[in-house]
């Protein structure tokens, strides 16, 4: 099989499709929004995929100080560390809108892994590139300043740089959300927007529009 056919096939994969076969072991909940999917220390049983809507996930620290780790959408899967024997949950999963979840057992999930190739493919690749993304935060928040790390959370929301058309304008979110996701205050956020507002980077409309400039704020210093 050449290259471009195996590209092709994959493409062809449905997932959503897919999981709904399964017999045994799925179920599928509606949430509303800002409901709680499962909270941080809850036990490790099973993995989410989202048939539709958004969930961040969230860590809270002894402290009490929160950090929003990921912002989730249709097609996603969460609550894989059950997968590599993670017995508690490190992060909690909460709605961001009205959700349609499936819920696969763990037990379920590692048999479609073990004998479903086109599917394991399809996961591992999906895993492999959540764990980039993962990565590229750790350096963003490390060496970038928070204008920057606001301009390319921005930018991720309306997906500039996906295969995908970007979607230029992004689902309601709050600026706390984005402050947790940053790593800055909100003040600091308000303070930001109104900068890339006024320059034409965004634009509200009754929503949030992202335009293609805002790039420069991430590619140059």
């Amino acid at each position: 099989m050449t290259p471009v056919t195996a590209a092709k096939k994959r493409r062809k994969f449905d997932p959503q499709a897919f999981l709904s076969a399964i017999d045994r072991g799925r179920t599928i909940a509606v949430f509303p929004k800002r409901q709680t999917i499962f909270a941080q220390g809850d036990s490790s049983d099973a993995v989410f995929y989202i048939h539709r809507g958004r969930v961040k996930l969230t860590v809270v620290a002894k402290s009490g100080k929160e950090a929003t780790i990921g912002i989730l959408k249709d097609g996603d899967f969460f609550g894989e560390g059950c997968l590599a024997g993670q017995p508690l949950r490190m992060c909690s999963a909460i709605t961001m809108t009205d959700c349609k979840v499936m819920r696969i057992d763990k037990k379920s999930m590692m048999k479609v892994i073990h004998g479903e190739h086109l599917f394991s493919d399809m996961f591992v690749a999906y895993l492999l590139t959540r764990n980039i993304r993962y990565e590229e935060d750790l350096v963003d928040q490390l060496f970038n300043s928070s204008e920057r790390r606001l301009a390319r959370i921005l930018l991720l929301l309306a997906h500039f740089g996906k295969e995908e058309k970007p979607e230029v304008a992004i689902p309601k979110i709050s600026q706390e959300t984005l402050a947790e996701m940053v790593g800055t205050t909100r003040s600091r956020v308000n303070f930001f927007m109104n900068r890339f507002r006024k320059l034409g980077f965004v634009r509200y409309n009754g929503g949030l529009e992202v335009h293609p400039s805002l790039l420069n704020v991430v590619l140059h210093d």
